[in-house]
């Protein structure tokens, strides 16, 4: 079990993504990465292709996907949708009938503070994307997950402190809060990594959850400008606050967690700054270290049993 504490990774807060790859040769690695072709998703797939990785890009909108991605080498674009349960079999499938090894899952494609949207058979967007989505497209794809000995990232956010796991109404069924519908999304985002690491380290595989801090990406596309001058995020001209991170930075965290060789036979814990977080559960620690109950083991093992149920995949039944 590895300790909730930092180890002096020797990158830190504004470390780039390419800055965090430079050392590394991954020409023979294969990485997938939702949601890899705008804001930190993009900025993930360029450092993992300028690294010499395949990435493979499971796009909603493929033909926009192409484009954004056109002139980055050694990428290709496939169809999903995290909110689609059949498109993210359907996708899994398509690859696994490739024979292809997995090395890097980066689980990045998420939406945030959107309307109130039910997905599937009535489930929260939020929560059924962010969340249901990815662990159904881990399961599905959990040979080739084995066969690479592959490290699983799944991108969390301080916004795990708004809310925990709602187990008693998790698709907030007496009414909607959209920031604690994008809280407890950002919890089960980082309890499924503790109980995926806990499962799946004996077949060589790790997770870990990443906070890739704040940025300023197509994420907020849900918020207007007048929630974000509220929030602090910018100014009334429009000037993002000088404490947010460029995309690239905001991609070294994932890009850290996903090859740092000092994490070798490390995993189930959440990172940020290119670190392992410390945990912390003051009031005051809002944007950063991680919430305790973020990481609440039996938390991961209830959430894992209610995603099995929910999804109807469980790779480890």
């Amino acid at each position: 079990m590895t300790a909730q504490t930092p180890i002096n990774s020797g990158f830190g807060y504004r470390s780039t993504a390419a800055e965090v790859v430079r050392d590394l040769n991954l020409s023979d690695k294969l990485a997938i990465v939702t949601g890899g072709y705008s804001g930190l998703g993009l900025e993930t797939t360029k450092a993992l292709s300028g690294a010499g990785v395949h990435v493979i890009v499971p796009a909603r909108r493929p033909e926009v996907a192409k484009e954004n991605l056109a002139g980055i080498k050694n990428v290709e674009v496939a169809t999903m949708d995290l909110g689609d349960l059949e498109s993210v079999k359907a996708f899994a499938e398509s690859f696994l009938a490739s024979g292809r090894p997995i090395n890097i899952l980066i689980n990045n494609a998420a939406i945030m503070a959107c309307p109130e949207t039910r997905v599937g058979p009535n489930w929260e967007a939020q929560f059924a994307t962010n969340h249901l989505g990815h662990y159904a497209l881990v399961n599905h794809l959990w040979p080739a997950l084995k066969a690479g000995k592959a490290r699983v990232v799944a991108l969390s956010s301080s916004g795990h402190r708004i809310s925990p796991m709602r187990f008693e109404d998790p698709h907030f069924e007496k009414g909607y809060e959209k920031w604690v519908a994008y809280g407890q999304a950002k919890t089960a985002n980082s309890l499924f990594a503790v109980e995926l690491d806990r499962l799946a380290q004996a077949d060589g595989v790790r997770a870990f959850a990443v906070h890739p801090g704040g940025i300023m990406t197509p994420l907020q596309r849900h918020l207007p400008k007048e929630e974000m001058i509220a929030a602090g995020w910018m100014d009334e001209d429009g000037k993002v606050n000088e404490l947010f991170k460029t995309p690239e930075e905001g991609a070294s965290t994932s890009l850290w967690a996903a090859t740092a060789p000092k994490l070798d036979g490390m995993g189930g814990v959440y990172c940020e700054n290119c670190d392992i977080a410390e945990i912390d559960d003051s009031k005051e620690a809002r944007f950063m270290g991680v919430g305790s109950h973020a990481i609440d083991k039996d938390d991961a093992k209830k959430l894992w049993a209610l995603s099995a149920e929910l999804t109807g995949v469980n790779a480890f039944a």
